[in-house]
This record gives structure tokens, sequence and C-alpha cells, in this order.
């Protein structure tokens, strides 16, 4: 056994349940911690699928996220915590999963996956578990374990119902197998229009955990080739057989051979494409500047209700940031905007969302409440 794989006293203590399981045993745990596995999204199905790997012994979790904290997030993303919501999702999953097991290495990827870099991303781990919510990220992860010949630990959820596969294996069929096409545009609501019950990402993503340990372990029989579907009402399984397309042009033909853009493939608007897109930030001292002349300034905290309950800006609209898009079309799309929120990183988000939209005069404040909250009494406005 190499030095990477060698069990320590406490890990053996830890891992004592796994050390006399059969299929199990020091060997397969010292498997388990040489393997090196990728969760794409730290959000509903990451959370379970991060808390397991990590606390099974997985020695290396890779994590791909952009996203920060939000009170919406609360009620199925266990990774996070009430006193996270603004915090980068990657920083208060760390936090967690070190606390779950520091023998865990926790490798944050601070961006979106993005067909730029996925290929050097996924190239580095063994699984990868998809817990991403939009088919355009579905497409990229699938092509990129096809082209890399990683295995993908599928799940997706809405409302009340879940599913969960493997795709990409060597003999099995992948996910454009399945689902050769995306479906039309604006058919299928996301979770945000839609809804999810918040224990459903939680039993999906236990099983993904149990689908990623089975494959670094070689142990029973994967879900490669079924596509098994939970309906969390009538708490019924039901399992599909899913055959590999040999017309699919990512496993079969293989025609696919570098990675496209996936939401014009989708017909979607680029989810995270406009990340690039500047921000014309203001500083504290500007925006009270602004405030103070006649030109009106159309002021809106993005943060959650429970953030702006303990103080905000006093002409702020307090429109949370899940709900921006629904409640732009109420805003003035050439009005002096300046969006405002903990730290600046939401409201930077909201900056380039405005700015995509067709609204022309948009900028973001600095350092957020912190830095506002940082200036001296006489100058400030009542803010907390």
């Amino acid at each position: 056994m190499d030095e990477r794989g060698r069990l320590s006293l406490p890990e053996r203590e830890r891992y004592g349940r796994h050390l006399i399981l059969p299929g199990v045993g020091p060997e397969g745990q010292a498997t388990l911690k040489r393997a090196r596995v990728l969760v794409v999204g730290a959000g509903g199905l990451g959370s379970p699928v991060a808390l397991y790997l990590a606390a099974a012994g997985v020695g290396t979790l890779g994590l791909v996220d952009n996203d920060v904290v939000d009170a919406s997030n609360l009620q199925r993303q266990l990774l996070h915590g009430t006193s996270d919501v603004g915090r980068h999702k990657l920083d208060s999953a760390r936090d967690r999963l070190r606390d779950v097991n520091p023998h865990v290495e926790v490798i944050t990827h601070y961006e979106w996956l993005t067909s730029a870099n996925a290929l050097d991303i996924v190239r580095q781990y063994d699984v990868v578990v998809d817990g991403t919510d939009n088919f355009a990220t579905r497409y990229l992860v699938n092509d990129a374990c096809v082209l890399r010949g990683v295995p993908n630990v599928y799940g997706s959820v809405f409302r009340f119902d879940g599913q969960a596969s493997v795709f990409a294996t060597t003999d099995g069929p992948c996910y454009r197998c399945l689902y050769p096409e995306p479906p039309p545009p604006q058919s299928v609501p996301n979770c945000a229009e839609g809804g999810v019950l918040g224990v459903l990402p939680g039993l999906i993503g236990t099983i993904q955990a149990t689908e990623t340990i089975k494959l670094l372990l070689g142990l029973g029989d994967s879900l490669a080739g079924r596509l098994l579907m939970v309906d969390a009402l009538s708490m019924e399984f039901r399992s599909l057989r899913v055959a590999r397309n040999p017309e699919c042009p990512a496993c079969g033909t293989r025609t696919i051979t570098q990675l496209i853009d996936y939401d014009a493939f989708c017909g979607t608007p680029g989810l995270h494409s406009n990340t690039d897109v500047p921000v014309q930030e203001i500083s504290p001292t500007t925006l009270r500047e602004w405030l103070q002349r006649e030109e009106p300034v159309q002021l809106i905290d993005v943060r959650e209700p429970v953030e702006t309950a303990t103080g905000t800006i006093p002409q702020a609209q307090c429109i949370p940031l899940g709900t921006l898009e629904q409640t732009r079309t109420a805003l003035l799309p050439h009005a002096l905007t300046v969006l405002v929120c903990k730290s600046g990183v939401r409201s930077a988000r909201a900056a380039r969302q405005l700015t995509a939209t067709g609204f022309s005069r948009v900028h973001s404040l600095a350092g957020g409440m912190l830095r506002w909250n940082d200036a001296p009494d006489d100058v400030r406005p009542n803010a907390n």
C-alpha cells in the first residue's frame, strides 16, 4: 500500500465500521482515501453528496461553484447555514466538510463549469458527480466526462420527483443517449419557478453518493444503463433500462470531439456566461453624494429579508436577488441604478443581470453594506 492510501490510527478509528465491512475493509478504505471526486454544484444535490463522501473518507473532494448562499437555499442545501447567508458557497462548504472530516482534502474551484475550463478540471478526478440544475450544464458535464473517460454520476430533482443514473462508463450509455436533445426553451420550469420538496435532494444526493462509492470500490451493480425514477409522494422507485445509442454523437459515433456552446445548444440565455461583463462599482462616498443630488437613484438591496430586517439604506427597495428577474419589469431601465448587498458579490451579479437585459446605467456598491457601515456615523444615513 502506498503512502497516499496508508490509514493512520485516527482514520482507522473513524472508519471502523467500513473496515469490518465485506467488500471494503482496509484495502477498500485505502482506495477511497486515494480517490478524487469532483462535485459540480454545492447546492441541493451537492450538499448530501459532498457530506457523505467526506464522511466516507474519499481522500480528495473537488467542488465547483461560483454562487453565494441565499436564504432560499437553506431549505435543502445542508452544507450551508443561516450564518453563511451572503458567503461564497465554496467557503461555507469547505468549512463544513473540514468539520465533518479533517482527513479529507477539499479543492475549491471558484468558477462556473464552462466549455473553456471543463476538460481541464474534469481530468483531475476519478469520478464526477453532477449536482447541477440546468440542462446546459448537464450536457456540458456529460460531454466533458465522455471526452475524458470519467464516469458521470447524474441526479436531478423537481417538485416531488427525482432521477439518478450513472453515465459515461466504459460500456454504458451517456446522458445524450437518454436525452438526445434538450427540451424546448422555457418548456420545463426550474426549481426556482416550480419548487422542490426540501428533503428530495437529500434522497437523490444520497443515492449519488452511494453510486460514487460503489464505482470507486467496484462493488455491486451500478446504475449504469438504468435510470432510477423516484416519486416522493407515492414513495415509489422505478428503474428503466437505458441502452447505449450507437448513433449518439458523444459516446457512439464520437463526432463530438470538443465542447460546444451549451447555452446556444439548449436555446437558453447564458446562465453564467455574463460573469466576464465588467461591473461599474461605486464607493460609499460616491453613493452618498448621488443620494443628495436632485436626480433620483434607483437603489436596490438584493439581500434576503432576514438580512434587510436588521437595517438597510433608507432609500433602498428590497428585492432579493432570486426574485430580481421576475420583478425587473417594475424597475426603470434607464434610471441611475445602484445595487447593494452584504459584501458586493450578489450586487455585482445583479448588476450583470440587469445590464444583460437592457438596463443602461447600472452600478454595484463596492464592499456592500459591510463597507457602507464602516463609514463615520456623522456622514452615514441610518443603516445597519
